[in-house]
């Protein structure tokens, strides 16, 4: 049994599974694919990722693939805390250029369900923080975009002034919005 909660953007989901504790800890079922076509979610996940960002203020984004390797992604968190976003890239929904920001934790067990069409990256705001996340389609090179993180159209607030983010080069070289090639109706 899972909790399905809307978001701002409708396509954009907060997944709570169920945690089962007694005193010797908790148990878990964190992705069932029963439980999620019955929620309504039909999806099949083909890799799992985790990543590892050893500094608070650590941004990875915002990233997405172009079709036919677009993903939806399935994100949680396994030690410490984010801000995890995902912004509408899809240019003829009414949400285009809209995000989701939505904190996850180990603590608060959420997870956030990104479609395809949506860019996305997250923020660390503890040490050591791990992320997992299921995709439905392979890492493919020739189809990995971005979108600027710090594009003043998008309006994302995270928290830190960009100057304090710690940021791979790539992810410096996003595209705002704008300049952006348009690979989603």
């Amino acid at each position: 049994m899972l909790s399905v909660e809307e978001t701002a953007i409708p396509a954009v989901k907060i997944i709570t599974p169920r945690k089962f504790g007694d005193h010797r800890g908790f148990f878990s079922e964190t992705w069932s694919r029963k439980a999620s076509v019955e929620a309504g979610l039909d999806l099949d996940f083909v890799q799992d990722n985790q990543s590892l960002s050893a500094q608070v203020g650590t941004l990875r984004g915002l990233h997405f693939q172009s079709p036919p390797f677009a993903q939806d992604k399935l994100v949680r968190v396994i030690r410490g805390r984010i801000l995890d976003v995902a912004v509408d890239i899809r240019t003829s929904s009414p949400t285009f250029g809209r995000h989701v920001a939505v904190e996850l934790s180990a603590e608060n067990w959420r997870q956030l369900l990104v479609p395809a069409g949506f860019a996305h990256g997250f923020a660390t705001l503890e040490p050591n923080t791990e992320v997992l996340y299921k995709v439905t389609a392979p890492y493919e090179p020739d189809n990995d975009h971005g979108l600027a993180f710090d594009d003043p159209v998008l309006g994302i607030d995270w928290g830190l002034p960009p100057s304090e983010f710690t940021l791979s080069d790539k992810d410096r070289e996003h595209p705002r919005l704008a300049d952006m090639q348009r690979f989603f109706d």
